[in-house]
């Protein structure tokens, strides 16, 4: 299965040690026109967050928004997420689709051709690849990927691909162009001093950009 992704954008909400929390960078995201979320707060106890992803479920419904939440497989059911994002240390895919179901979407982090083909065989509805570029926000502990590495993910990878880890507005279509479906974001839009705005531009961009 795959998912169909319903913009090129997918927005990531990580409130991290910054001023604003989730649930606000959620509803500037929306307000932008954000239509794929994904809560990330690895940093919160349990409990707060999933106050933060009830709430952001409510505002994403609202919207008409998709929300997944990062690598916790049990907020993401006990919110009503569409979906879970998990990392190559988190739970094995066969596990989570177990609790999950086939209704809910299932998204794996990977950083070689390798951990893409074992993530589509294992039933993952799409991978993140990266990191793209040189990044300070997701820390993964790979070197950067770059174009030809995503070229190449491209070629032998059928599921959609979203790209993160550097990708900034005046290099995103460069990204798309080389193959991804959507790029992921998260301080190009969470750190921007207008969240909403930025979104819109950063869609604006998207739309524009063909993939070849």
């Amino acid at each position: 299965m795959s998912l169909a992704l319903p913009s090129r954008l997918y927005a990531i909400a990580d409130p991290g040690e910054g001023p604003r929390g989730a649930t606000e960078i959620v509803r500037r995201l929306l307000d932008g026109g954000a239509r794929l979320v994904q809560l990330r707060w690895k940093s919160a106890p349990s409990r707060a967050l999933l106050a933060a992803a009830l709430e952001c479920r409510r505002l994403t419904r609202e919207q008409g928004a998709l929300l997944v939440v990062n690598d916790r497989v049990d907020v993401s059911l006990a919110c009503d997420a569409d979906g879970v994002h998990l990392g190559q240390e988190d739970l094995p895919i066969a596990a989570a689709r177990r609790l999950v179901g086939d209704r809910r979407t299932i998204g794996i982090s990977t950083h070689d051709l390798g951990q893409a083909r074992r993530a589509a065989e294992g039933g993952a509805d799409y991978v993140g690849f990266g990191p793209m570029f040189a990044t300070s926000t997701k820390a993964t502990g790979y070197a950067p990927r770059g174009l030809d590495a995503l070229r190449a993910l491209r070629r032998e990878v059928s599921l959609p691909i979203v790209a993160i880890g550097g990708v900034r507005a005046d290099n995103a279509a460069e990204v798309i162009a080389a193959g991804a479906d959507a790029v992921a974001m998260i301080s190009e839009l969470t750190s921007a001093p207008d969240i909403a705005a930025a979104t819109r531009s950063l869609l604006d961009r998207l739309d524009s950009t063909r993939r070849r």
